[in-house]
């Protein structure tokens, strides 16, 4: 089967098998070593949303803003006064850039499913955040490209997303329950990611990475 995927990130062929569970096979590219779930395993758009909607973050909820803490405070620290930033995948209830509003960067959001106005995605930006995203992008190749082609020079991709630590670690990680996880991303990966795109990458925490456009 291997022989007929490719990486939805770099596009390599031939990946190596790394897990199966009850559910799903995991396999793991050679080139850029993501991990992810092959196509005809993923959720359909409609099962998908069905599981977004049962979602209840809040600007309201002190501890969902506390974790969100951990991409905010070393973002802000990044950015000049008055940075426009854009939330891509902001979902049902929109709390980061609130954030940012209130700490006085105007925001923009963009959600496939709850904002889905895709002007949003022709605008350029000083920064753009994706907090438990990536992992659920059928696309991640094209997705990431595509924002960092949105960020002015010097600009900050700013994302939230547990990483890979090792194969052992793996098959005992809660983080591939979630039927809509499909992309699974470790250090080596966004160094990939950085040296492909021309972006400096930091890891301020152990679920956050930022990726900075070169000048």
């Amino acid at each position: 089967m291997s022989q007929s995927l490719s990486c939805p990130l770099c596009g390599a062929r031939e990946p190596e098998h790394y897990h199966r569970d009850t559910r799903r096979d995991y396999w793991q590219c050679r080139t850029c070593a993501l991990v992810f779930v092959p196509p005809d395993q993923r959720l359909s758009a409609e099962d998908e949303r069905a599981v977004y909607d049962l979602h209840e973050n809040s600007p309201d909820d002190f501890g969902y803003r506390r974790f969100l803490e951990r991409l905010f405070a070393p973002l802000s620290e990044r950015l000049a006064p008055g940075a426009h930033g854009l939330d891509f995948g902001a979902g049902p209830g929109p709390t980061l850039s609130l954030m940012f509003e209130e700490a006085g960067y105007p925001m923009a959001i963009y959600d496939p499913f709850y904002a889905p106005d895709t002007a949003m995605l022709e605008r350029d930006y000083d920064f753009i955040t994706a907090t438990e995203v990536v992992e659920h992008l059928f696309d991640p190749g094209h997705e990431l490209e595509r924002l960092i082609s949105l960020l002015r020079p010097g600009g900050w991709l700013g994302l939230m997303t547990q990483r890979v630590i090792s194969q052992q670690a793996f098959v005992r990680w809660r983080y591939t329950h979630d039927p809509t996880h499909v992309c699974f991303f470790s250090e080596a990966t966004f160094h990939w990611l950085g040296d492909r795109l021309n972006m400096h990458v930091e890891f301020p925490a152990r679920d956050v990475v930022l990726l900075q456009k070169q000048f």
